[in-house]
């Protein structure tokens, strides 16, 4: 605890000075962000981070897997998709970013089962990604397979993104766009998802 307070005092004497009048801003005329980021709740994969982002410019929900749920409008608990709701029919954001990452815990429960100790939750929230297992090539193993579903379950997620109604209508119109990334965390490279490749960003 007294890191996170250390850094909390850090805030306050080196950038609270310096981005003060932005912090003030936004209290005063609220947020208005062009962009949304769905991103992992991994402790390695900040999206403000990775895209060098500042107070008020991201709308950001982290899960696990950094999933998107299909729209299943029922009685049950969706943050992701209340979050997706109020983004984009509420703040009404530009661009939708779906960041997956390597080495994902969650990818890796999906494909080799979750930890005995994360099966109440863990297990049947990544079932929502089974359709990507029944793609897999012939002979997949290893790093290699997750690898490959780590990069399947961005695409899964931009797809179900679509079966939101107010989603789908907003991308029609070009009010709103969706893309898809991942992040390397041993290299630190970012991959754009570019028709059906993932190509480093330069």
């Amino acid at each position: 605890m007294n890191r996170l307070l250390d850094g909390y005092r850090r805030f306050r004497t080196e950038i609270w000075s310096t981005e003060r009048a932005r912090y003030e801003e936004l209290s005063r005329r609220g947020q208005s962000p062009e962009t949304m980021v769905i991103a992992c709740s991994d402790s390695r994969v900040d999206p403000a981070t990775v895209f060098g982002a500042g107070p008020g410019e991201l709308f950001a929900v982290r899960n696990v897997a950094g999933l998107v749920p299909p729209f299943t409008p029922d009685a049950g608990h969706h943050g992701t998709s209340a979050a997706l709701e109020y983004g984009v029919r509420v703040l009404k954001v530009a661009r939708i970013v779906v960041l997956g990452h390597a080495q994902c815990g969650g990818v890796r429960a999906m494909v080799e089962g979750a930890p005995r100790e994360a099966r109440d939750f863990v297990a049947p929230w990544m079932a929502l990604a089974a359709p990507v297992l029944e793609c897999v090539p012939v002979g997949l193993t290893g790093d290699a397979l997750l690898h490959h579903c780590e990069n399947e379950v961005v695409r899964l997620s931009l797809a179900n993104l679509m079966t939101f109604p107010w989603i789908a209508e907003a991308v029609a119109e070009g009010r709103l766009t969706l893309h898809g990334f991942r992040f390397a965390i041993h290299t630190g490279v970012l991959e754009r998802l570019e028709g059906d490749r993932f190509v480093p960003v330069a």
